[in-house]
């Protein structure tokens, strides 16, 4: 059987793709700012001396790498209001969770951008009396942040595309909107095929970006 597409059905609700691809961006790129501040925090303690600290970051990470996001959503909507007593509202807790996981995966890369480093760096920065925050700041972490670029790249595009997952919590992003044009026009090859486009339309872009840096990275190197 041939199948009769109809796109302009779906496009009268071109409205609300726009609308669900904008609360997409919104919540990716918020998200990745809110993630690299805790990547920073995390990778911070990871590397100190502190073993209260370390062992804090370390469990962190491993609840959030080794659980799937849509659990992780489920149960900040669903479970942690039971704990708090109150209720949760499910914006704040798609942010939270969106944050909070991609914070996990930024500090592992910060964290392996830095003791990648000679230690040999360390050392003669101390030889010319540099403090360990100087020596940080001026000759490890310029050269940790070319080597993770790649990877921080990477994982933020899959962060964009992790951002479908809040439509379990009817937060209105893309995928939230094409499920509600689908029920508007009964047309779901259409509406979803409309989302994929768009979806890609974002992030291919920012793939071949992530391709050209690592390219120029390895030729500098």
């Amino acid at each position: 059987m041939s199948y009769n597409w109809d796109f302009h059905s779906v496009w009268q609700y071109y409205d609300l793709f726009l609308w669900g691809l904008w609360i997409t961006v919104v919540y990716t790129f918020s998200s990745i700012f809110f993630g690299v501040i805790i990547g920073f925090i995390t990778c911070a303690a990871r590397l100190s001396g502190w073993k209260i600290l370390n062992l804090t970051a370390r469990i962190y990470q491993e609840i959030f790498r080794c659980t799937p996001l849509l659990v992780q959503l489920l149960w900040f909507y669903y479970a942690f209001p039971l704990l708090i007593g109150g209720s949760v509202d499910n914006r704040v807790a798609a942010m939270l969770t969106l944050s909070l996981y991609v914070g996990a995966f930024y500090a592992e890369i910060f964290r392996g951008g830095i003791v990648s480093i000679d230690k040999g760096q360390r050392e003669a920065a101390a030889a010319i009396g540099m403090s360990p925050m100087q020596s940080m700041s001026r000759i490890i972490l310029p050269q940790a942040l070319k080597r993770v670029l790649p990877s921080f790249i990477n994982q933020s595009v899959i962060q964009f595309k992790n951002t479908s997952l809040v439509s379990v919590i009817s937060v209105a992003d893309l995928a939230y909107m094409a499920a509600v044009v689908n029920g508007q026009t009964y047309r779901p090859l259409e509406s979803y095929t409309v989302m994929a486009a768009l979806y890609i339309a974002m992030l291919l872009p920012l793939t071949q970006a992530a391709d050209w840096i690592e390219k120029r990275l390895r030729v500098s190197d």
